[in-house]
């Protein structure tokens, strides 16, 4: 967990009101309560503090059930590629990468079968046209399998014309590029020029240590499908309808410590709420850590968060997909509650969810950033989205 300093006393410390606080708590805990999930970790965080942070629940930890704390670790999903995305962020402040870069400059192997034009920017943005290429956990920790993946892969439509949300193969070649620039491992990356400058020892992609994995809550499966008919009333497609490769059991190999210890750029993060939320932090205050020291410039993150999709639409959702450089923009149209967040963020809110309702943005209205983790995966995807919203909006409101 962060060091003490970095909780404050109350959430009036740091301007939130305690009564919105624990109504955000109460909504958090009433799902683990009712059974449909087993445990869930919620973190809000304003002026570099944690303002509030609780867990709920009972999870299996190192093979045993018992309570879940704030202790326990939780897999982050798809909320990690804006961890990733950080990454780079620091790969192009110093002149070693550019989004506007040909991925091939890097990794010659990913230029096969259509893909020679591919540009990071695209990858980073959704648009590189292998939304569901195939690739598991285990290729990622498998150099030359990866290496293979990039050759076979083979875009369902010329890079950068459509936007479709990528499950995960559009991270590999960019984290294999940082890789090779800078000699580490994107975990190692992340946890030597991210998380241990900001002090936050649990912000991890990978999970190599066994000690670190008994902490680590596992991912189960609850609940069940809603109806077709309650997708076509609401006139949206079923969010799992697309997912390829990725079904039951490949989440469930979460479980698996080989698939831990790998540091997954997509989905690999596994960490708890207060450094996730404590990451966003970082970001609202100008890229600096809490004793100043400066891990992004201020320019690079006015361009990470510029929206770089344009007015391509998100066909899942039909509208538009507001993609800055590896994340979310909340957006002014009224539709934040379908990117991710709440009701009650602003259009400048940003960050990324994850799949099995994972969330993780900062708002810089409010200066509040917002974590919430759970290992119960919900099949009854209208209900995790109903979730997701309360929540969101819940903690979006939280400053007097």
């Amino acid at each position: 967990m962060p060091a003490q300093h970095f909780f404050a006393d109350s959430p009036r410390e740091v301007g939130l009101n305690p009564d919105k606080v624990q109504a955000l708590m109460d909504r958090a805990a009433r799902d683990v309560k009712e059974g449909v999930l087993p445990a869930c970790q919620v973190a809000i965080a304003r002026h570099g503090k944690i303002a509030a942070m609780q867990t709920f629940g009972r999870a299996v930890q190192g093979g045993a059930e018992k309570p879940a704390t704030d202790e326990t670790i939780f897999d982050a999903m798809s909320a990690t590629k804006a961890v990733t995305a950080s990454a780079l962020w620091i790969m192009i402040q110093e002149g070693k990468m550019d989004p506007a870069d040909l991925i091939v400059k890097y990794v010659p192997e990913y230029g096969t079968n259509g893909k020679e034009t591919t540009t990071i920017e695209q990858l980073m943005i959704h648009t590189a046209g292998i939304p569901v290429a195939p690739g598991s956990f285990k290729d990622w920790g498998n150099r030359e399998k990866r290496l293979e993946r990039f050759a076979q892969w083979r875009p369902e439509h010329k890079p950068g014309e459509k936007f479709i949300y990528h499950i995960q193969a559009n991270y590999w070649p960019v984290a294999e590029a940082i890789e090779r620039l800078s000699g580490m491992r994107i975990g190692e990356f992340v946890r030597t020029r991210i998380a241990e400058p900001l002090g936050l020892p649990d912000l991890r992609i990978g999970l190599p240590a066994r000690e670190q994995q008994a902490r680590m809550a596992d991912v189960v499966w609850t609940g069940e499908p809603a109806k077709a008919e309650e997708y076509q009333k609401l006139g949206i497609t079923p969010p799992r309808a697309n997912m390829g490769s990725i079904n039951e059991a490949v989440v469930l190999e979460m479980n698996d410590p080989e698939v831990r210890a790998s540091d997954h750029p997509a989905g690999g993060l596994m960490t708890t709420a207060a450094d996730l939320a404590l990451f966003y932090q970082a970001l609202l205050n100008d890229g600096c850590a809490y004793d100043g020291t400066r891990i992004w410039k201020s320019e690079m993150l006015r361009e990470a968060r510029r929206i770089r999709s344009g007015n391509l639409i998100d066909p899942a959702r039909g509208m538009t997909a507001n993609r800055a450089l590896g994340i979310v923009i909340a957006g002014g149209d009224g539709k934040a509650n379908l990117r991710g967040f709440g009701r009650t963020n602003s259009a400048e809110a940003f960050g990324h969810p994850g799949f099995g309702g994972q969330i993780g943005w900062a708002d810089p209205a409010t200066g509040i950033s917002f974590a919430y983790l759970t290992n119960g995966f919900d099949r009854n995807d209208l209900r995790e989205g109903r979730r997701s919203v309360a929540v969101c909006s819940l903690a979006g409101s939280c400053a007097e």
